[in-house]
Formats: structure tokens, sequence, C-alpha cells
């Protein structure tokens, strides 16, 4: 039997506005993921080491902050110092398309906005898993 996909979702910092958060943690576990859900004003720190006790395949952080260029680049720089290189780091929220493209050169995987369809992120979160994953 394949293992199911565990997905980390978290809210970083100091944005309380988590509806988004638990809507996309329903929709993954909809779509057949374990999901860890951090509750609000993580830390990367704390992101990390959740996602490192929790073995984790993806860590997605929503972020309507306006911090995504600091939050994101932290946790790239926390992952790759705790060996999850083969954890894909994908989110979403309010991050404009430049904001987006630049994040996704520094390695982050895709960002998407506010109306995305929730079968577009679970299919994208499949897809790579099943590119990426380690036997």
């Amino acid at each position: 039997m394949n293992k199911r996909i565990r997905v980390l979702v978290a809210k970083v910092g100091l944005d309380g506005h988590d509806r988004g958060a638990k809507v996309i943690a329903t929709a993954l576990r909809d779509a057949g993921m374990e999901v860890i859900y951090t509750g609000l004003r993580q830390t990367p720190e704390m992101v990390v080491q959740a996602a490192l006790q929790e073995d984790v395949d993806v860590i997605g952080v929503s972020i309507l902050s306006g911090a995504h260029n600091t939050v994101f680049p932290r946790l790239l720089e926390l992952m790759k110092k705790e060996g999850l290189t083969d954890v894909l780091l994908t989110g979403g929220g309010i991050i404009p398309d430049e904001d987006m493209a630049n994040l996704t050169q520094l390695g982050v995987g895709k960002l998407f906005a506010p109306g995305s369809p929730m079968t577009e992120i679970a299919e994208y979160i499949k897809d790579w898993v099943s590119t990426n994953r380690s036997a």
C-alpha cells in the first residue's frame, strides 16, 4: 500500500487569519492526504521542527501579512540546514505575482493566490510528491 502524503499546514508570524488555512487543510484531507495544522503565530523555526517531527512530504504556508519575502527564504534556509531537501515548500495568500516569481526562483514551490481551486492545489501536491518522493 502506498504511503499517504503528509502535509503540514502552517500560519507564520502575527497573521491571525486562519480561515483559508483551515479550508485548505480540509480540502487536502478530503483529497486523501494526512494533514497536520500547526495553528496560528508560528515561527519558521517552529514550522521546520514540526515538519521534522511529523516526517512530512509538504510544508504549506498560508500568509496574508505581507511578510512572504522574509518568511519563505527563512523557511528554505532552515529546511536546508535540517536536511529537508526532499520536502516541498508551497503555500499561498496575498502575494504579488512578481514576488511569487522571485520566491519560485529561490526554490519555493508553486504559490497559490486566493480563489485558486482546491483541486488544483491538491493535484499539484500529488504530482510533486509522486515525482520527487524518496523511496
